[in-house]
């Protein structure tokens, strides 16, 4: 078992706060030591409440399961003794209704793009065994009912 660690820092500083006119920046602080710069989506509350700049809840979501992905695409490859120079993934999530009327992210879809090193060549059956790999043994997707 492990555990993880996630501290969010938030202050009203003044601003009135029953009416909802408050701002919803933070701070997400992590046990390594990085802060980035957290709020609510401007989908979702408009600016100036929200700071566009800022990862939201929703960005962090997409982000936590394409970074999960690639690090067992990754370690999934390198067991296969397939070396990849780089790695980059437009993930895009989709936060709608679901089947219980209630708005969540309903799907994320990632779209990676692998540069191989030189002299590997993978065929398109092997690359969507290894994404199906790397799938089935993501922590974060084993964690969500997201598609």
């Amino acid at each position: 078992m492990s555990t993880y660690f996630a501290t969010i820092l938030w202050q009203r500083n003044g601003a009135a706060f029953t009416d909802q006119r408050y701002s919803r920046a933070h701070v997400m602080q992590f046990d390594g030591g990085a802060e980035v710069a957290g709020s609510s989506s401007p989908h979702a509350v408009p600016v100036p409440y929200s700071d566009a700049a800022a990862v939201d809840p929703e960005e962090a979501f997409v982000a936590a399961l394409s970074s999960c992905h690639m690090l067992t695409f990754l370690a999934v490859a390198a067991k296969h003794k397939l070396s990849l120079e780089s790695y980059r993934d437009d993930a895009v999530g989709v936060l709608e209704k679901n089947a219980a009327g209630k708005l969540a992210i309903t799907r994320v879809t990632l779209k990676p793009t692998i540069v191989w090193s030189a002299g590997v060549t993978v065929s398109p059956e092997v690359l969507a065994k290894l994404h199906h790999d790397a799938h089935e043994n993501c922590f974060i997707a084993n964690s969500v009912t997201t598609e």
